[in-house]
């Protein structure tokens, strides 16, 4: 507002100036008139000019007046709008307040009863205690016995009921096991055999030469004995020639020099010369034969069983296998079924069958070592697995398949089942009459050992135990648990192939003769 003021005073000044520039060219006389109409008109201009700038100013004042009320009751409004909920807000809290307020005091008041209902439960617990302590004693009067007495007998009478009863529990779980678990155990089992074409006869490694003639024992014997003392010499083996007739017998507890000395006693014979020089370069040549066959057979084998990366090590001592038997059995055709049955077993239960063929391949190995440590074969065959890098879960099934160790891989007790089939099947392994005979008598004595029998009886070359109780001793009951405990102590204190059925008769006879 105030530029368009002086905008006008500019003007009037102009006009002003116009005017006088005017009235100094114009006569004197024109130019007072004519100046004093230009400036009246410019007077009048500018006051138009200041007229209207007056009142744009004032309605711009009265456009900031009129938005400057708007904003102020709209604040207002939201003010009152607060206040509001302010209030509102108060009065819920100051309901909440009143609320909290009863419920507290509905608690003070249950606190109370709940005060005197426990005094009144105390003082009725006082006076049953005091009953039951009355009654005590009138029952003790009454019985003759104490309460512990009481509470004794009590116990047993229940502890001879439970025991009968879990007995009897035990017995329905076994015989359920038996109907589901145990029937698809043997069936896998079964199959495994079935599937394994195996020979029943037993491989011995030889130990007697036969000869055609005993002509040849002379030259065997050479002049002074020179000839077998060089032959025992270069092999380590005991060379025994007696009267047996067309016969030398060769002992040493190495199977592998057994081999040698027969194969060289072969040659010899074979050749007709046979001098301390001639047996000793036969032995070396023999010998060097024998070791390019062990690893050969170590070779076949592994090929035959679809193995691969063994080490060259443990390809020899497969090789060794071949001469050495267990119990009558050969142990290179044990660890081939074993594996081929791992392998089987392996793949009805959804396991590699590559791992289980290897891991029963080897689990043996330990029989067969150069040197002779303080360990059972399990654990030595286990620590050469490592020693030659074999995977852990194999090495754990071989060190684990007699329970010297404990087993961690699922491959362990596939081993351990498997190796017990091939060693217990018709015609694996043969017994000493000495063991076999203690075995049985040990089996006999153990059950006999228990009250309440009379008699027992080994059947079944010792896979049956037959044991007759007194009717009068043991009742049905107690047969049931009889023959599970003989069971147990069985497995916990005798070693025995395959398994032994514990059969328990109870029978009552009723005699009487007529005269």
């Amino acid at each position: 507002m105030n530029i368009n003021i002086i905008v006008a005073i500019v003007l009037i000044a102009a006009a002003f100036a116009l005017g006088m520039y005017i009235a100094h060219m114009m006569s004197k006389r024109n130019a007072k008139s004519a100046a004093s109409e230009i400036l009246e008109k410019a007077r009048l201009e500018a006051e138009v000019l200041k007229n209207n700038e007056v009142i744009k100013g004032k309605e711009e004042g009265m456009g900031i007046q009129r938005e400057a009320e708007k904003q102020a009751n709209a604040r207002l409004s939201k003010v009152q709008s607060a206040e509001a909920k302010l209030k509102q807000r108060e009065l819920q809290l100051n309901q909440q307040q009143g609320e909290v307020q009863r419920k507290r005091n509905e608690v003070d008041n249950l606190k109370a009863t709940v005060d005197h209902q426990s005094q009144v439960l105390d003082d009725r617990k006082k006076e049953v205690d005091r009953l039951e302590k009355t009654v005590r004693d009138t029952l003790e009067h009454v019985s003759g016995l104490s309460a512990e007495e009481a509470k004794e007998k009590l116990v047993e009478s229940l502890k001879d009921e439970a025991k009968t009863a879990a007995a009897s529990y035990i017995n329905d779980i076994m015989d359920d096991a038996k109907l589901t678990a145990n029937k698809e155990a043997k069936r896998i089992i079964v199959e495994t055999i079935q599937r394994v074409a195996t020979e029943t006869a037993i491989e011995n490694a030889v130990t007697v030469f036969h000869i055609d003639n005993d002509e040849i024992k002379g030259r065997i014997i050479g002049r002074e004995g020179r000839n077998i003392r060089a032959l025992e010499a270069a092999t380590g083996i005991e060379i025994i020639v007696d009267d047996t007739p067309e016969a030398i017998v060769l002992s040493g507890f190495d199977p592998v020099r057994r081999e040698i000395a027969r194969l060289a006693l072969h040659q010899l014979v074979a050749d007709g010369r046979i001098h301390p020089a001639r047996i000793e370069e036969v032995v070396a040549k023999v010998r060097r034969q024998v070791e390019d066959e062990i690893i050969e057979t170590g070779k076949r084998t592994a090929i035959d069983l679809g193995i691969h990366g063994l080490h060259p090590e443990l390809i020899r001592l497969i090789g060794k296998m071949k001469y050495r038997s267990s119990y009558g059995q050969n142990l290179l055709q044990h660890s081939r079924e074993t594996a081929n049955l791992c392998a089987i077993m392996a793949s009805e239960l959804g396991l590699n069958p590559k791992k289980a063929r290897r891991a029963g391949l080897l689990h043996d190995i330990g029989k067969v070592p150069d040197d002779e440590p303080e360990l059972p074969h399990a654990q030595l065959g286990m620590k050469l697995a490592e020693k030659y890098k074999e995977k852990a879960d194999i090495c754990n099934a071989i060190g684990a398949h007699h329970d010297e160790e404990e087993a961690t891989s699922l491959y362990a007790p596939i081993v351990q089942v498997c190796d017990a089939i091939s060693g217990a099947r018709p015609g694996a392994r043969r017994e000493v009459v000495e063991a076999y005979i203690k075995r049985l008598n040990d089996l006999e004595k153990l059950a006999l050992s228990y009250p309440g029998v009379v008699k027992t009886y080994a059947i079944q070359a010792g896979r049956e135990l037959r044991v007759i109780v007194g009717a009068d001793k043991i009742s049905d009951a107690e047969t049931e648990k009889l023959s599970t405990e003989i069971a147990q102590k069985i497995q916990d204190e005798l070693t025995y192939p395959g398994q032994v059925r514990i059969t328990v008769i109870r029978e009552t006879r009723a005699v009487s003769y007529a005269k």
